[in-house]
């Protein structure tokens, strides 16, 4: 019986995507810095690193779906922070951007790695943002790594060997 795992080597000219959102800059800036130092500490050149930038949280997995279909990015990162309120608009954009981050990476094929942070308060996203949880834009990135090295091993194997 063949065993599949991943491991932290890209595959060979892999590009990867960061779809970061501008909202809550302190904390999302910190991600996307977390997820480029994941990168080069794993040996992904920095120009194999595309950043995009979108207004908010609801944004990012429009544009993750249209960078999927490209078709030229290993893994694409999503990261952001959505942090609750007064009203459901937290539930709304949350839970929403969550289940179309599934559908872009089940519809493409392309790994899509969901860093969007949804938080109680700022205290609980800086903790996440390079705190005392770490930072989830360097694990997403370590994700993102993973799961390329994963499915080019995949995709690679004899069909005899796939589980």
């Amino acid at each position: 019986m063949s065993h599949f795992e991943g491991d932290l080597r890209a595959p060979d000219n892999a590009r990867f995507a960061i779809i970061a959102s501008r909202w809550n800059p302190r904390i999302t800036d910190t991600l996307v810095a977390g997820a480029r130092k994941a990168f080069s500490d794993h040996g992904v050149a920095e120009d194999a690193v595309d950043v995009i930038r979108v207004p908010g949280a609801w944004e990012i997995p429009l544009v993750c779906g249209h960078v999927a279909r490209a078709g030229r990015h290993a893994a694409i990162l999503a990261l952001g922070c959505v942090v609750r309120g007064d009203t459901r608009h937290y539930e709304q954009v949350a839970d929403g951007c969550s289940d179309a981050l599934m559908r872009v990476a089940l519809d493409t094929g392309v790994p899509v790695a969901n860093g969007v942070l949804a938080v109680e308060d700022y205290a609980d996203a800086e903790k996440r943002a390079g705190g005392s949880h770490g930072n989830k834009g360097e694990e997403a990135a370590i994700v993102a790594i993973e799961m390329s090295n994963l499915l080019d091993r995949v995709l690679d194997a004899p069909l005899d060997e796939l589980p």
